[in-house]
């Protein structure tokens, strides 16, 4: 006859991680989200530049009448 199994230990189910443990990493997430959302969107120099463009100053005109882009009606002939 064979021997029965020898008992090394008793196995239990472990306990149970805090909340804390098992949802830090979503507290994390939505902490950084939220954080970067404030920061990098809603913030003053997000919307407006830093140095406005300068306007282009006026340049010297010409005199040279435009030229229209479709050639003219064209003209009946008898």
């Amino acid at each position: 006859m064979t021997k029965p199994p020898a008992v090394i230990g008793i196995l239990t189910e472990p306990i149970r991680a805090s909340w804390w443990k098992g949802n830090r990493h979503i507290v994390f997430l939505c902490a950084g989200l939220f954080l970067g959302y404030q920061l990098c969107g809603t913030s003053e120099a997000a919307h407006s530049p830093e140095h406005p463009k300068p306007k282009p100053k006026p340049t010297h005109t010409t005199t040279e009448t435009v030229r229209p882009l479709l050639p003219p009606t064209p003209k009946e002939t008898p």
